[in-house]
């Protein structure tokens, strides 16, 4: 009979900020050294030192349409991940970028700049629960999940991570980045907002983007 100490799992939230610390070093050496003259000026978005490139990838819309790396292409994206469970980070991110979408749409951005919510607890939010959670942000937000396959390819391209797991109760509980990622119309990751997000800042930085590009 063995007597090897039984395994343990790792904490998925442990799990979480250990990359999500690797996400902001990164960033903070890639800004540090890129050439300030190259970058546009922004104040709260954080910038990769070069854009990169994104896989493809195949999620559903709560429409029926499937979302594509191509359906990021042709205009700036803010891309958040979460799920319509969450009891705190994904309502309240969400009613910061309804804040942003409305004075972008004043400055006659909507048709640069669109939001995307994807959620990586596809079980629970199907396509009519998650149509209706989004929708109430705003109609103009793309809602969209997959399959964990899928989500998993473009949340590791994008430097996000998500756990999904079932607590003693049988309960769902769910961890997952609470950054929004920046994609620019070649459909290459840029940089990210950080959270939390304030809508000024969202609204300041993307029209930097959208107006000028970098």
């Amino acid at each position: 009979m063995s007597t090897s100490p039984k395994a343990t799992r790792p904490n998925p939230t442990y799990l979480i900020l250990i990359a999500a610390l690797a996400a902001a070093v990164g960033l903070w050496l890639g800004n540090r050294y890129y050439a300030a003259e190259s970058a546009p000026k922004l104040a709260s978005a954080l910038l990769y030192p070069q854009p990169r490139a994104l896989p493809d990838f195949h999620l559903d819309q709560a429409n029926g349409q499937p979302l594509t790396l191509a359906d990021w292409r042709g205009h700036w994206n803010i891309v958040y991940f979460g799920y319509t469970a969450c009891p705190d980070v994904c309502p309240t991110t969400l009613q910061t970028l309804k804040s942003a979408w409305n004075e972008l749409g004043k400055r006659g951005l909507h048709d640069k700049i669109r939001i995307d919510f994807v959620s990586v607890d596809p079980e629970r939010d199907t396509p009519d629960v998650l149509g209706k959670y989004v929708s109430f942000f705003s109609a103009d937000f793309v809602a969209a999940s997959g399959s964990d396959e899928e989500l998993t390819k473009i949340t590791r391209a994008l430097g996000l991570v998500y756990t999904r797991t079932k607590n003693a109760d049988g309960n769902i509980e769910v961890d997952h980045s609470g950054s929004a990622v920046i994609v620019d119309p070649q459909g290459q990751l840029i940089g990210i907002f950080r959270p939390p997000l304030a809508a000024a800042d969202v609204v300041g930085d993307m029209t930097t983007l959208a107006g000028g590009g970098r």
